[in-house]
């Protein structure tokens, strides 16, 4: 099943919401009820005033309600961002509510951490084994020398393994285990020992299964309740949801938990500039309280804690991550179809399409860093 559809779309009306929207996308080669993959038909007259006032929260939720549709999000997505739609697409009360609740409150303390856990990886692992590869990893694969999805995901596992230098008998922490991907492989084929922490029950309660037998313990934990010492430390694909007003104490975990010798891999989307807002429909249904770090960000928390080894970037490899798992889950929704209703298949189907769109119009990046404790010696980074 796709978004494609066969009904007529709506004779436009001639309305003041309508022509502002058909200013603002001139000359982005998109247009409304066009013949073209990434056009938008329209099928609601109150879509334009929506998404006028609502921004991209009213795009997201009209999509969700069947008010439009576009057989290629992803590149409607990345036609509007660069014609430069990205920061126009949100309207200033959207953007002044979130600055002022980020730097009020600590939108990733404690007592929030397991709002995300709860209200999206808890979703059903019978969805999400449906849209991942057989790793269960949920975070962007390795696609330099991979044939499919599941070589990209073993391949970023094994080049973070690498990375970290592993030996056999290795105590190795995991920040973010989800469904012990990582964990997995790192135990398995490395003979190392492995503490992963999430904090999502979904999560733990899968990971531990595919990780028995192994020597790998899972925990439903918080990254700031942590204790002990690590040969190793790696967290992929959580350091979007610590938040800015707890990178320092993020950092300052690591370090504590961290031995001298030791290697920590930071696998994370990044952002190109250091705003703190982040896009309301993403944030409401998607990934609440998240916030993506910019390359400052990263840096300037990190300084007094760790030396910085190597930084890489393989941003344009989540286009066709993303692109594989929103294929999955047109071609498995059926085998599911009876446990979620109609509008979370389409609240899937545009989170994976324009977070595409958006790594394809470098908006985003994906970076793996590679800290130490100021280790001597030559670190060189595998590739």
């Amino acid at each position: 099943m796709t978004s494609d559809t066969h009904i007529a779309p709506l004779t436009l009306p001639d309305t003041r919401a309508r022509r502002i929207i058909e200013q603002l996308l001139a000359g982005s080669g998109v247009t409304l009820n066009g013949n073209q993959p990434w056009d938008l038909r329209v099928y609601h007259p109150d879509f334009f005033s929506r998404v006028l006032h609502q921004g991209t929260l009213g795009l997201g939720e009209a999509y969700m309600d069947g008010w439009w549709e576009c057989d290629r999000i992803d590149e409607m997505t990345c036609r509007l961002l660069l014609h430069g739609l990205g920061e126009r697409a949100h309207t200033s009360t959207e953007r002044l509510m979130y600055r002022l609740q980020s730097g009020f409150f600590n939108l990733q303390s404690k007592a929030r951490a397991y709002i995300v856990g709860e209200a999206h990886y808890d979703l059903g692992n019978d969805l999400f084994e449906r849209m991942l590869d057989p790793t269960m990893c949920y975070s962007c694969g390795y696609w330099k020398e991979a044939r499919n999805l599941h070589e990209a995901q073993r391949a970023k596992l094994e080049l973070a393994c690498r990375k970290l230098d592993l030996h056999p008998g290795m105590r190795v922490l995991d920040i973010g285990c989800g469904w012990g991907s990582f964990a997995e492989h790192a135990a398995r084929h490395h003979g190392v020992e492995v503490t992963g922490i999430t904090i999502s029950r979904e999560q733990a309660a899968l990971a531990r299964e595919r990780c028995e037998g192994l020597p790998v313990e899972i925990r439903l934990q918080d990254y700031r309740d942590l204790e002990g010492h690590y040969d190793r430390i790696v967290s992929i694909g959580m350091f979007e949801h610590v938040g800015h007003r707890n990178y320092a104490t993020y950092f300052q975990t690591v370090e504590r938990l961290l031995d001298a010798g030791g290697l920590f891999l930071l696998h994370t989307i990044g952002r190109n500039n250091s705003d703190i807002s982040t896009d309301p429909w993403i944030n409401k249904y998607i990934f609440p309280n998240g916030i993506l770090p910019s390359a400052m960000h990263i840096a300037k928390a990190s300084e007094a804690h760790l030396m910085m080894e190597d930084w890489q970037n393989f941003g344009a490899d989540y286009d066709r991550t993303l692109m594989a798992w929103l294929a999955n889950v047109d071609e498995r929704w059926h085998e599911i179809a009876d446990n979620y209703n109609e509008r979370t298949r389409r609240m899937f189907r545009y989170y994976l399409s324009v977070c595409a769109g958006g790594f394809r119009a470098r908006h985003m990046q994906l970076w793996q860093v590679v800290f130490s404790r100021g280790r001597l010696g030559r670190y060189d980074a595998p590739r």
